[in-house]
């Protein structure tokens, strides 16, 4: 039984998957952020070419 909790606490493949999935949620994060400034930006002159179009 001392085996199996003294490898359980040494054992950190869980705790890096966590990192990673932590890394991958802050980085999808960042994008969606980016592409919304990038969408919103695109919009505004989007709408004052279709302005000086008219």
């Amino acid at each position: 039984m001392r085996n199996l909790v003294s490898r359980f606490i040494k054992d950190e493949s869980g705790a890096t998957a966590i990192e990673y999935g932590l890394i991958a949620a802050l980085i999808a994060v960042v994008i969606i952020g980016v592409l919304t400034n990038i969408g919103t930006s695109l919009k505004t002159k989007l709408e004052a070419v279709n302005t000086g179009l008219q």
